[in-house]
This record gives C-alpha cells, sequence and structure tokens, in this order.
C-alpha cells in the first residue's frame, strides 16, 4: 500500500488531493507543516508527499518552492482541486443560532461575504481547516461551527449545515505530488519544472527565455523567488510543456546552461487534471 504525507489533520484537502492523485487504497500521513512533509519524504518513512504550490485566488505557495530545492526531491504529478467550502456542527443548528466559527484564516476570508450574514457570530482563526473540524469535535461546544471540507465532515461526524459558501466558485488549488524516485513513463500531456539561477550577465533573463522560445518550447509559467545567501539574487522556477526526454528540451537546457550557475530539475510528471473536492 502506498503511503501519502500531506500537511494538516485529517480531511485537509490536502488529503484529498493526495487520494484523487494516488487513489482511495493508500495510507495518510498528517503532517503538523509543509516541511514536515518533505523530510518524510526525503527520509523514506513515507513514499510519497502531496502539497499546494499555487492558490487561483491567492497566488503561489512560497514555501513550496523554497522546499522543493532545499530537499532536492521529483515532482511525480500534479493536481488542480477546486475548493468548496462547507459550514459544519456536530447537529443541525439553523445558522442564527450560531455563536462561533472556526477555520484557517485564508478558508475564512474566502468565505467572508458569507460570514457577513451571521451578524453575532464571533470568527475564530484556526491552524487548519480540517484542524478546526477536529477541535469542534472534540470539544462539542454547544452553537458554534466550523469551514472545512466535506472529507472533514465525514471523518469527524459532522453535519453541514450549508455548503458552497465560498466567495468565489473558481477557486482552485493546485497540488504537487512529491518523492524520492523519478516515474519512468510516456506522458500523454508532459509537462516538466525546473529552476535556474542565472549569471549576472546584460540581458540573462531575456536570453534565458529565449533558448525556449527558439525550440518553440511553451512556457506554462515562471516564478521568482530569492536565494536566502545572496542578498537580491533570485532562483527562477519554470514549468514548461515537455518531457526532459524530448530532445529539443535537453537542447534548450543544454544552451540554458551557458548562461546559468545552477540549473535543477524538479522533473517530468502528467499534466494535472481538475476535481471539485
Amino acid at each position: 500500500m502506498k503511503s501519502v504525507a500531506f500537511q494538516g489533520e485529517r480531511g485537509a484537502y490536502s488529503e484529498t488531493a493526495s487520494k484523487v492523485i494516488f487513489g482511495n487504497k493508500i495510507f495518510t500521513s498528517p503532517s503538523f507543516s509543509f516541511e514536515d512533509v518533505f523530510k518524510k519524504v526525503k527520509n523514506g518513512s513515507v513514499d510519497y508527499g502531496v502539497v499546494p504550490i499555487e492558490n487561483s485566488l491567492y497566488g503561489i505557495v512560497f514555501e513550496t518552492y523554497d522546499l522543493l530545492l532545499k530537499y532536492s526531491l521529483t515532482i511525480v504529478g500534479e493536481l488542480h482541486l477546486q475548493i468548496n467550502h462547507h459550514l459544519l456542527a456536530i447537529k443541525n443548528y439553523k445558522l442564527s443560532e450560531i455563536k462561533k466559527v472556526y477555520s484557517h484564516p485564508q478558508a475564512l476570508g474566502q468565505c467572508s461575504e458569507f460570514l457577513k450574514t451571521l451578524k453575532k457570530t464571533e470568527i475564530i482563526p484556526a491552524y487548519d481547516t480540517a484542524g478546526s473540524a477536529l477541535i469542534l469535535r472534540e470539544s462539542k461546544s454547544d452553537a458554534t461551527a466550523a469551514i472545512a471540507s466535506k472529507d472533514a465532515a465525514k471523518i469527524y461526524n459532522l453535519k453541514i449545515l450549508k455548503s458552497d459558501i465560498q466567495n468565489n466558485k473558481e477557486n482552485f488549488t493546485r497540488f504537487l505530488a512529491i518523492s524520492k524516485n523519478k516515474i519512468q513513463k510516456n506522458f500523454a500531456q508532459p509537462k516538466t519544472s525546473i529552476c535556474f539561477e542565472l549569471k549576472s550577465i546584460p540581458g540573462a533573463l531575456f536570453k534565458a527565455l529565449s533558448v525556449f522560445a527558439l525550440r518553440d518550447i511553451d512556457l506554462l509559467k515562471i516564478e521568482s523567488r530569492p536565494i536566502p545567501h545572496k542578498p537580491f539574487q533570485y532562483m527562477f522556477y519554470t514549468d514548461l510543456f515537455g518531457s526532459l526526454d524530448d530532445e529539443k528540451v535537453k537542447l534548450a537546457i543544454n544552451h540554458l546552461d551557458e548562461i546559468s550557475l545552477s540549473i535543477k530539475k524538479f522533473g517530468t510528471y502528467e499534466a494535472g487534471k481538475t476535481y471539485k473536492s
């Protein structure tokens, strides 16, 4: 049975993503932090990790980018999970009866319009959406609710008072699956992630992008992140359409190497599909 680490408590959106990517017949390992997920994969205590890398409303998850470089693991898959938030409680309260609502600050922000309709309700930030559901289950507080996933409602035996309470229905999180090992297979829609540090030469970034443009390689995304031990120097994280085994991708990376101080290849994987949580 495959083992998969994720950040958060049971019922977290990351656990949902893990089951969509690897199937329901897996052992999932809740973890306190994103770095704990990477450590578990690195030391071999789990086979895979699943971590968020980007949200369609809030942008990139900076910590995940930095940890990818720090731990030198391989990206082996991705998923675009539609995030739908639900108001949960121990029993079927009327909305007017709810006195407190717990959830992660980002989830509270994403449900702000709905929360405004709860006139006399205290909004309380928690460390995790699924964690707020766990707190609710264990505390058994009267007239208290949490914002979390349908999976959290099932796991903690909570009632769904109201579904899909987020402000924007087009709320997606992109998750990555990481491993110590590469996947050797032919992908229908191969996607590759790399990062590189450029030499300090005129036009370096333009030249870097040109090595892909000249070979008609589609760049899907580029992000810059500061290098901790080099103030105001940056690593560029890039996603491209194609495989590391493609001849034109190999040529492009060889060309890029001429103007780079370092290049890190995170791997080739199947471009992610979209799934509704």
